[in-house]
């Protein structure tokens, strides 16, 4: 029986030091009884310098109350995604993201198992961008601009409706209103607040922008807030994105990737106007304009607990949703040319357009990338080409096996009758819509049907506005 339980231990042993997750276990008493490579690594120290030595004597800058390892032995309940910095026995500051595990035997806890992440890198990566975006704005004691480089000149469409958002947003942009933009991933959000800024009145501050999904929580607060030097080990005085982007705009996107706490003490700012860095008590007022962004509906977001409704309902004073490729359908050649002529240049061809064949397969394509998938497949096909005409030999490979549609005669003969009656009741909506100059309680009243009505058509044949 104890062959087998020593077998069974080898491969339990064996298979942890396979994982490329960083593993640290723990017994009752805080003492280490496993330790991988992976984790020595991310701690700076050998695995001799840890297994069979008390937790808090080889990281001594961690307590009972701050290590997650020691603190889930005694709640015995798990902690996920926790993030931990401390000092290792050399004097190295670590930063890592924690999944911290009981670990019950026959109904006895007998340890605690830790999974970490490290993102130490990141971290310092990520203050090293603050303190950059300081320097810039006190280069020479005043202020510098900070990098928004598109206008509305750079919006290009020829669609009406998208046209009429366009000048909705560069007519708004005045304001010092909260702006929330949605729109799938790569409907050009960025480019659009971008424009938005510089056609402000603060044009001539800071445009920085943060994306709220790329680091972790609590790093993401004492990057949009500051800290205060202690408030944790190795913390310096630094201010944070909101007082970088005082007098200017603050732009944050995949906003409905923040935690929730983290969403609450930003409704704060924007109801106060004022920020607390981390561990300070002291308050500084900041003139900063929010733009957020999201690449799902907020009703969507809100039902799936990803954005709180009372910080929606202070961001949305002004919403702009931006059209998905698929609806600008006339978009899609015209700004096939222009990334051609743009590729032409920079690639020093004389590429005169597409071929009959694939302008068919991009108008029957449904675009899922939007905008940003559009240019990429002519960059590749722009590379690949080898004649004056883009042709169905330099398509991407996943776009090869896409049928053209029907010629618009053969359409027409056919007798679907719901397909014709949802064609027909896209063009009377829209053609309303463009009547009533986007007035949806006009378009109701033009098409004889109650304002809800419309509305639920409208988001049902996804139809904006």
């Amino acid at each position: 029986m104890n062959s087998v339980s020593n077998v069974t231990e080898e491969i339990l042993s064996a298979i942890l030091k396979c994982i490329d997750e960083a593993i640290h276990v723990v017994n009752t008493d805080g003492m280490t009884i496993f330790y991988n490579e992976v984790a020595a690594r991310h701690d700076g120290l050998e695995i001799s310098e840890v297994i069979g030595k008390p937790l808090l004597s080889v990281f001594p800058s961690l307590n009972n109350q701050s290590s997650t390892l020691l603190k889930v032995i005694e709640t015995k309940k798990p902690i996920f995604n926790e993030t931990q910095s401390f000092v290792n026995l050399h004097g190295r500051k670590i930063d890592t993201v924690n999944t911290t595990l009981p670990i019950f035997v026959q109904g006895e806890l007998i340890g605690a198992v830790e999974i970490a992440k490290d993102y130490s890198q990141i971290k310092q990566l990520s203050e090293r961008l603050v303190e950059i975006q300081k320097r810039l704005k006190l280069r020479g004691g005043k202020a510098v601009k900070q990098q928004a480089g598109y206008s509305f000149s750079d919006v290009l469409t020829k669609n009406k409706h998208f046209t009429a958002i366009k000048k909705k947003a560069e007519k708004l942009a005045r304001s010092d209103s909260p702006i929330l933009v949605y729109g799938e991933s790569g409907t050009g959000k960025e480019l659009f607040v971008q424009s938005i800024h510089n056609s402000s009145n603060r044009a001539d501050g800071p445009f920085i922008a943060q994306n709220c999904a790329a680091i972790p929580e609590n790093l993401l607060e004492s990057i949009l807030f500051g800290t205060s030097k202690g408030s944790y080990t190795g913390a310096v005085d630094r201010p944070g994105l909101f007082e970088l982007a005082n007098g200017g705009t603050l732009f944050l996107d995949e906003l409905n990737s923040m935690p929730f706490d983290l969403q609450a003490k930003l409704l704060r700012v924007l109801e106060d106007g004022a920020v607390r860095r981390i561990g300070s008590t002291n308050v500084i007022s900041v003139n900063v304009r929010v733009i957020s962004a999201m690449n799902v509906y907020p009703a969507q977001a809100m039902e799936e607990n990803q954005l709180r409704t009372d910080l929606f309902y202070r961001l949305n004073v002004l919403t702009f949703e931006l059209m998905p490729l698929r609806q600008r359908k006339e978009d899609i050649l015209f700004l096939s040319d222009i990334f051609i002529s743009h590729y032409n240049n920079q690639l020093s061809k004389q590429v005169s357009g597409l071929d009959d064949h694939v302008k068919a397969i991009f108008l029957n394509h449904q675009w899922p990338g939007n905008v940003r998938e559009l240019k990429h497949t002519i960059e590749y096909m722009m590379n690949v080409c080898e004649s004056t005409m883009l042709t169905g030999q330099d398509l991407p490979m996943m776009l090869r096996n896409i049928e053209p549609e029907p010629a618009a005669e053969e359409t027409r003969n056919t007798f679907v009758l719901r397909d014709h009656l949802k064609e027909l009741e896209i063009k009377l909506i829209n053609d309303a819509l463009d009547a009533s100059g986007g007035n949806i309680q006009k378009a109701a009243a033009l098409l004889d049907i109650p304002r809800q009505t419309l509305q639920y058509k409208m988001k049902k044949l996804k139809i904006t506005s």
